[in-house]
């Protein structure tokens, strides 16, 4: 009985060892940091695992037949270290860069997504980055429940529900203070976009035959309700699949809109920014010296005419002839809002 409970003593202890040496090699390991087997010994004897050389070896090579990549430098750092992560540290660092950009995510959840992220990397190199991660709270949303909204809203659009929901915004009160205000929603939801740091969710308002935009940092108490989403066939171009790549890539700033084909003579200097929005395969109509014409398919509403004012005259809408005219209309209310008077 006594060698019986000697045998699982040992096999356990050989079971911890190796889940300790495994998670070691992840934390505290790359190519830059190294260990011999003397040290790894020294490091399991702080966990109170008494191992040698050999069971190092043995288990080493029982974690690389087990898609461990550990390797042993031959050089100046001589040691083994963990060669391939499930996340390199450049994709770790995009990963965390669009963390502290997305202003949907509050401050709180930012550092917590940051921490579980750097945790990907091994101990050195993630106290290496966090030094130089600062985020600024300034820019951050302040609704806690934008986690739980948007797994509520995925699911309601993955099982095609209906979702109610509350709407919040600011304004000015008349003492000149900012106060909120709220305004409940029933919606058929559709998609979710990320769009210029901001996350929106696509849906129909019953009461309406269009698309609507609202901002998911802005929603709260979102309920899923028993009642089939309204087919987005009836408000919008799409029959079979709700395409939110085409139709983000036809909106501007989120704003809605008629979809129309609109034609444009641009300036020749902003030829990468029109590709950049458009798309590399932007048709182009006619060049010359000075500029060029392209023709593409957009939401044109107050973000469409935003988007063209910002670049002055080096763009020129041609085409159809209503949108014109309403680029026309704010001219004139920016040439009579600034007029001496």
């Amino acid at each position: 009985m006594e060698g019986v409970c000697a045998m699982e003593k040992g096999l356990n202890n050989s079971k911890r060892r190796l889940l300790e040496l495994a998670d070691f090699f992840k934390k505290y390991t790359d190519e830059e940091h190294t260990y011999s087997a003397v040290e790894i010994c020294d490091f399991l004897a702080q966990k109170g695992i008494v191992a040698e050389r050999k069971a190092i070896y043995s288990d080493i090579e029982a974690l690389q037949e087990s898609g461990y990549d550990i390797l042993c430098s031959r050089g100046s750092n001589k040691g083994f270290f963990l060669a391939d992560r499930d996340f390199q540290e450049a994709e770790a660092r995009l990963m965390i860069d669009a963390i502290q950009t997305a202003r949907f995510i509050t401050a709180k959840k930012s550092n917590e997504l940051v921490e579980k992220i750097s945790g990907l990397l091994s101990k050195p190199v993630a106290e290496q980055m966090m030094e130089k991660i600062y985020i600024n709270s300034a820019n951050k949303g302040k609704n806690e429940e934008v986690y739980y909204n948007i797994d509520l809203l995925y699911k309601a659009i993955c099982e095609k529900k209906q979702v109610s929901f509350f709407y919040y915004h600011h304004y000015v009160a008349k003492d000149l203070s900012i106060k909120m205000t709220e305004r409940s929603f029933a919606v058929s939801p559709y998609a979710l976009i990320w769009s210029n740091d901001h996350y929106y969710l696509v849906s129909n308002n019953n009461r309406y035959d269009n698309l609507m935009h609202t901002r998911i940092d802005r929603i709260k108490k979102v309920h899923i309700l028993d009642r089939p989403i309204r087919p987005f066939s009836e408000v919008c171009e799409y029959r079979d699949t709700f395409d939110s790549a085409d139709y983000e890539k036809k909106l501007f700033n989120m704003f809605s809109g008629t979809e129309q084909k609109v034609t444009m003579r641009c300036a020749n200097s902003i030829l990468e920014e029109i590709f950049d929005r458009f798309g590399d395969n932007t048709a182009i109509v006619s060049r010359n010296a000075d500029n060029f014409t392209v023709t593409a398919d957009v939401i044109t509403g107050e973000g469409f005419i935003s988007w063209v004012m910002q670049y002055g005259g080096r763009i020129e809408i041609l085409a159809p002839q209503e949108l014109r005219e309403s680029v026309c209309h704010r001219v004139q209310d920016l040439l009579y809002l600034y007029r001496d008077k």
